[in-house]
């Protein structure tokens, strides 16, 4: 066991455990650290004892740990530390992707680690968006649909909606969702080409109502 896994299992709390589980539907067991405190342990825990030297290792180790905040810490040190890592670290990023997948982690991944990290490989982007998008893993899929939301007016808007037109006829809620919160950002660069593409394609209910939250039907 690291130091950092030592720290975080001390300060686990049995009272907020159960609230946290439930709210994530029971899929993981938690220590009951929130966010807040999640981050200022992780703070103080850096500033003692530095940069971990092998990041992605211990990313991996943090993945493979029981308790889901774990998995946050991890996307919380790539966050920080990601820009240091270089290209091949998309592979181990691929694997985090399709590990105890679920909505939290997938979109930490894909809205920071990854959406980061193409943007310092954007030679990257062509063969792992093909990969994900045209596979059978939802979760990759999602990652594809959702790379860019922070991207604003450098979003590769033929790729956003090619990844979505791909996906369109898809039941899954999180998929669906991905469409619908992709479209919606992209909406706030360029909304006349996001009414454009909702108006010419066939949306599922759920994917359309999440594009038209601040654009409005037009």
């Amino acid at each position: 066991m690291t130091e950092i896994q030592v720290v975080f299992r001390t300060n686990r709390s049995t009272a907020d455990a159960p609230q946290m589980e439930a709210y994530m539907k029971n899929q993981y067991p938690f220590l009951g650290i929130r966010a807040d405190k999640r981050k200022k342990l992780l703070t103080t825990f850096l500033k003692e004892q530095g940069e971990p030297n092998d990041l992605l290792r211990l990313v991996i180790e943090l993945f493979n740990e029981e308790e889901r905040e774990f998995q946050y810490i991890a996307i919380d040190l790539l966050s920080r530390y990601g820009k240091k890592q270089s290209s091949e670290a998309i592979q181990i990023y691929e694997k985090l992707v399709i590990t105890k997948s679920w909505w939290d982690t997938v979109d930490g991944l894909a809205g920071t680690v990854i959406s980061t990290h193409f943007n310092l490989y954007p030679e990257l982007i062509p063969h792992y968006n093909a990969q994900w998008i045209n596979g059978d893993n939802i979760w990759l899929a999602r990652t594809a649909i959702l790379f860019q939301l922070k991207y604003k007016e450098k979003t590769d808007s033929e790729l956003l909606f090619s990844n979505c037109e791909k996906w369109l006829e898809s039941k899954e809620f999180f998929i669906q969702k991905a469409i619908g919160w992709a479209l919606r950002q992209y909406a706030k660069v360029n909304p006349e080409e996001v009414r454009e593409f909702i108006n010419s394609h066939t949306l599922a209910p759920l994917s359309r109502r999440e594009t038209i939250k601040h654009i409005g039907e037009g």
